[in-house]
């Protein structure tokens, strides 16, 4: 037996009659040999942690616009939290956590820059609207690896696409990052709006603190431990109704003083019309895109080729396009 076989068949005696098993995967869009020592979800895992796109996330912005601190969030430190959540309920409830963990490294992978400013920007002028789950789904698809994408499989490109939204999953590991998802940004969003300033700890409604926790790490801990207590034994990953009312109005609560808060979305207006401009100067002049945007455009148009451009660009890289295209540099004599 190989090494992979040799993990196939731990899975098969250790993990839950519910868990994804690898050698069940539904497999690849192309097809491939398997690898003699790594599951085909760890092979995916690695694919994701060594593409570009992947490395662009610890420049993108997860709330706040550049915020001059070493502490706040990145859509990359994001993606780790989420991940470590993720793959800890996926082991009490024993879940394929190789699985669960390509899921969580790559469920933000298409994320634009400015965090949801950007979304917004590009899904108010793209035909058919934007969400970052899609885009998403399209770097690991076809974006990556000069086109040719980076044929995960299909229970992680499911993941992906459905950590966000309506649209569920199949697999419990899939079904399982929703939850992980709005667990990390909340409380994060959360700290990260009080060490800013933003807020204080005692701006939370009191009854939210007495029945989530007092500091971040309560919260996380009494949100985790009510999906894996709820979920346990179940073909279905959940929460109780108590804790999944709370975790709605701590999310409310959010929106209403933070994500909607002037003082700590004032610049999100200036990184949209920024977006925006670029946009309309690709789309116009297409022969500005970069080399390995023009099969996009000849094939699917200029607007797809500058939406994936666009959401492609980090916080800087996207200030420093902005001003190439629409900044005089200065005449010099030489």
């Amino acid at each position: 037996m190989t090494v992979r076989q040799h993990t196939e068949r731990a899975e098969e005696l250790l993990l839950s009659p519910f868990a994804c098993k690898s050698k069940d995967s539904q497999g690849r869009v192309r097809e491939e040999e398997p690898c003699q020592v790594r599951t085909c979800f760890q092979r995916d895992v690695d694919r994701i942690v060594y593409c570009k796109a992947f490395r662009r996330l610890k420049h993108k912005t997860q709330v706040f616009l550049q915020p001059e601190g070493d502490h706040y969030r990145t859509r990359m430190t994001h993606t780790l939290e989420v991940t470590r959540i993720a793959r800890t309920m996926a082991r009490a409830l024993g879940l394929n956590e190789d699985l669960t963990e390509a899921g969580g490294l790559g469920h933000d992978l298409g994320h634009t820059p400015f965090g949801h400013a950007g979304e917004r920007a590009l899904n108010a002028v793209m035909p058919g609207g934007f969400r970052h789950n899609r885009q998403s789904l399209r770097v690991v698809d076809v974006l990556e690896k000069e086109g040719d994408g980076l044929n995960l499989t299909y229970e992680v490109r499911r993941a992906i696409l459905c950590h966000t939204g309506s649209d569920k999953a199949e697999t419990l590991e899939g079904q399982l990052l929703w939850f992980a998802d709005r667990i990390a940004y909340i409380n994060h969003d959360l700290e990260d709006a009080m060490r800013g300033g933003i807020l204080y700890p005692l701006d939370v409604p009191i009854d939210l603190r007495e029945r989530l926790g007092y500091t971040n790490a309560q919260r996380i801990d009494t949100l985790v431990r009510d999906v894996i207590h709820q979920s346990q034994g179940k073909n279905r990953i959940c929460q109780s109704p108590e804790i999944a009312q709370a975790m709605d109005e701590l999310r409310t609560f959010l929106f209403d003083h933070v994500y909607r808060n002037p003082k700590a979305k004032g610049e999100e207006g200036k990184a949209e019309e920024m977006l925006l401009r670029m946009f309309e100067r690709y789309v116009k002049n297409p022969d500005l895109l970069p080399e390995d945007f023009q099969n996009i455009r000849y094939e699917q148009g200029a607007q797809r080729a500058a939406c994936d451009y666009i959401a492609g660009m980090t916080d800087s890289y996207a200030v420093e396009k902005y001003n190439e295209l629409f900044i005089p540099r200065a005449w010099t004599v030489k």
